[in-house]
């Protein structure tokens, strides 16, 4: 496993992050870490690995583009001074291009997100020991629906920025993948973009894959 004894890991990002984390930190007790993906990977990793002590910051903030976390990269990332870092986000900045359309000035372009994705991540790298870059998604199976091409679109601008930092990328828009052999994505997403809890989890593994967790430490007696 990646992370090490008492290190911090801070996980920023939009809704799928937030998910009623407490504010203004996103941690500590009465599911101060919300309760969507970010609290599964807290409580996988107080129960596999509670001699390590790692603490979990949830800093995401619903609706939140890549322009926000430009206004806040300081405060919610730089001044918290983690050890891991993980950053989803770009489903807002696709998504107020559809359900918007006449606001140009609520849209992100591909090139402003991927600009600004990089610069931010840049600055946070050098007081870090890792960094996770994680894709945007749309819950439909159909890439070629207009939506779910835009998001992907943005998640190889993701990937892209991953690849030039030496961040690890997760495909989040993969880990679905076999689930649509199974189920329609609205019992996954009944908007498409909000997972229930199965969707959740399935974000978690990803995650906790990608740092290389020991998922046989949950087995009874180890």
């Amino acid at each position: 496993m990646k992370l090490r004894n008492g290190q911090r890991l801070v996980m920023i990002g939009d809704s799928i992050t937030d998910c009623e984390r407490k504010y203004p930190y996103g941690e500590g007790l009465f599911q101060g870490v919300g309760k969507g993906y970010v609290a599964i990977v807290d409580a996988m990793l107080q129960a596999a690995y509670p001699e390590l002590s790692v603490r979990v910051t949830n800093m995401g903030i619903s609706g939140n583009t890549v322009r926000d976390l430009k206004e806040r990269w300081h405060t919610d990332v730089l001044d918290l001074n983690p050890d891991w870092l993980t950053v989803m986000i770009g489903i807002n900045d696709v998504w107020r291009q559809f359900d918007q359309p006449a606001i140009p000035e609520s849209h992100v372009s591909l090139e402003e997100y991927e600009q600004t994705l990089e610069e931010l991540v840049r600055l946070a790298l050098p007081g870090l020991q890792g960094l996770v870059i994680m894709s945007p998604f749309y819950l439909e199976p159909n890439s070629g629906d207009t939506m779910r091409s835009r998001m992907d679109e943005f998640g190889r601008a993701a990937h892209r920025v991953a690849e030039r930092v030496g961040a690890r990328f997760i495909d989040i828009q993969a880990a679905f993948v076999d689930h649509f052999n199974y189920m329609h994505p609205t019992a996954l997403a009944s908007d498409r973009v909000h997972p229930n809890m199965t969707g959740h989890l399935l974000i978690a593994r990803a995650l906790l894959d990608a740092i290389q967790f020991d998922w046989t430490r949950m087995k009874v007696g180890i």
